[in-house]
């Protein structure tokens, strides 16, 4: 059976995929290692079901490092049982729920609608010859590709202003 291997360029790590049966999101993320925070995150959300089952879903995945960078005691925060719905909306302002990658993507600006519910759902994607950016976070890693969709890695957690 053939191997792909997808590089994580910013976190300098390779993942493997099968190309007859590619791993899901959350197992692809598992793989690479630069991930813990957003799968804690992910199960304390009770999201991990949903990443890891249909799709297809577009995933910008904030690395360990982007997490590291909010405010002191954010993450521990937003971990809390009684945080869960507020976590919930900040994750799934990172999914989009259909396939999008970088070749899909025009020379401007676009928003695309995510899967959070109510408030702030929409992200500002920008193509340019500088790169892609989300939100103001920037593509370090593109369309990694994954059974249930495609997972863009970034390098800031992006926030919904509601």
């Amino acid at each position: 059976m053939k191997r792909i291997a997808f590089a994580f360029l910013a976190a300098g790590m390779t993942v493997a995929a099968s190309s007859a049966s590619a791993n899901n999101i959350v197992e692809t993320a598992q793989q690479a290692g630069s991930f813990k925070t957003l799968l804690a995150a992910a199960e304390a959300a009770g999201l991990v079901d949903a990443l890891s089952g249909g799709g297809p879903l577009t995933v910008f995945a904030p690395t360990d490092e982007a997490f590291s960078a909010l405010p002191a005691g954010t993450v521990e925060n937003l971990l809390k049982p009684e945080n869960k719905d507020q976590l919930a909306a900040i994750l799934s302002y990172h999914v989009v729920g259909r396939e999008l990658t970088s070749t899909m993507l025009p020379g401007r600006t676009i928003h695309v609608r995510t899967i959070k519910s109510g408030g702030d759902r929409t992200l500002a994607v920008t193509k340019s010859g500088a790169g892609v950016t989300v939100d103001g976070a920037n593509v370090v890693s593109a369309d990694i590709r994954t059974d249930n969709g495609v997972i863009h890695v970034i390098d800031k957690v992006m926030l919904p202003s509601s």
